[in-house]
């Protein structure tokens, strides 16, 4: 593996998840086998579990690790190619990149989708230029349209639990206060269908993915059928594509409770957090035994450690 922006760099699936899963059962296996290697975590938004947990997985591994806020202890970076520098951006990626990748083995971003330009967003403008000018591999902590280590952490959640080979999984919309990215259900989508599960989603009308990220996917609008005989349920609110970044509906029937969990297989829950208490999930569903959101956030661990150590192999 040579980057990781995207499911499109994984070549075998199976095989990765896999060996998220044994580096689950021993982190420190491979403690010291990548000698002098160092990797910089570049957050150009707040984090709490892709900070923790990428820099917890690159000390598992014994790498030196360096984490850098750019809005709080960096320049403004201009990402537009031919731009006149006149106003308060001070430093261009194409530099900023470059040196960046000139100190460290590996570089890793968050940069969210700003939710005013949809071509904009959908370009992946930060993480293409990071990706273009930067002299190491990359890895996408989530960008404007993805989000692939929190799709790989449910990947690895989803095959501890599962009880048969191909489980119904549901992704449900759920209403939120604020307008957010399509990124963790972008991701999702892809990564579950590219695992063969048998994958439904379910909004109110409006809240369509973009067609390159919903696939195959069974599309319905009645959320109480989707649940139906469902394995695992993953709740996650998103804002328009179609009218992009807008928030249609502030439905608060489509919360996931108890009443619709029981029309469920005795699914299990999962939420990618931080979530909205009694706003996307009632309390009485995140308490209970059937959620795996803290196992979820652990695997986070798993997931970016993987992905670290077949990069940094694939450089020694």
């Amino acid at each position: 593996m040579k980057q990781f922006f995207s499911i499109n760099d994984v070549d075998d699936l199976k095989s990765l998840i896999q060996e998220g899963l044994e580096v689950k059962k021993n982190p420190f296996k491979e403690k010291g086998s990548i000698r002098n290697k160092s990797i910089c975590l570049l957050f150009l938004n707040p984090s709490l579990r892709t900070r923790l947990s990428s820099q917890r997985a690159a000390q598992n591994l014994g790498v030196d690790v360096t984490v850098f806020d750019v809005g709080a202890g960096g320049w403004q970076l201009e990402f537009a190619d031919g731009a006149v520098m006149n106003g308060n951006k001070a430093e261009h990626v194409k530099e900023a990149a470059a040196v960046i990748g000139s100190y460290f083995d590996l570089v890793a971003i968050r940069a969210f989708a700003k939710l005013e330009d949809r071509e904009a967003d959908y370009s992946e403008q930060v993480l293409s230029q990071f990706i273009k000018h930067c002299p190491v591999p990359v890895v996408n902590l989530e960008s404007s349209t993805r989000h692939p280590l929190q799709a790989f952490a449910d990947l690895i959640t989803i095959e501890t639990h599962k009880k048969i080979e191909k489980p119904k999984v549901v992704l449900t919309w759920a209403p939120h206060p604020r307008a957010l990215p399509q990124a963790v259900a972008n991701s999702f989508s892809l990564w579950t269908q590219k695992a063969e599960y048998d994958l439904t989603i379910t909004h109110p009308e409006g809240y369509e993915l973009a067609p390159e990220f919903s696939g195959n996917a069974h599309i319905e609008y009645d959320q109480k059928k989707a649940f139906e005989d469902a394995d695992f349920i993953y709740a996650k609110n998103w804002s328009s594509y179609s009218e992009y970044g807008k928030i249609l509906s502030e439905d608060k029937n489509w919360m996931v409770d108890e009443a619709k969990m029981k029309l469920t297989n005795d699914a299990k829950f999962m939420h990618c957090l931080p979530v909205r208490r009694n706003v996307v999930v009632s309390d009485e569903v995140l308490d209970s035994a059937s959620s795996l959101v803290l196992e979820q956030a652990n695997n986070r661990i798993y997931a970016a450690q993987a992905v670290l150590l077949k990069i940094l192999e694939h450089e020694n």
